[in-house]
């Protein structure tokens, strides 16, 4: 099985999901193309905040393997901290 053969979605919280909506910010499919799947702890930018990925779970849809990425609270850029 190759990396296309699995679909990855994120999955996030009722809040940020509904900002996302609000907002019309659009998700980009981070990972199509790529031949890693995403870990435990990546962090992922989508309208200026990160989301860190904080569960993964398998799961299969009938057609094909569903790796769906659970993220955690947004954090706007503001909240940043370096060092």
């Amino acid at each position: 099985m190759t990396q296309q053969d699995i679909r990855i979605a994120l999955v996030f919280s009722h809040e940020d999901q509904s900002w996302i909506r609000r907002e019309g910010i659009p998700v980009p499919a981070f990972w199509q193309g790529h031949t890693v799947a995403p870990a435990l702890g990546d962090v992922v930018r989508v309208g200026g905040r990160q989301f860190v990925i904080e569960a993964r779970v398998w799961e299969h849809d009938g057609a094909q393997p569903v790796l769906q990425l659970f993220v955690g609270g947004s954090h706007a850029q503001s909240d940043t901290t370096f060092g």
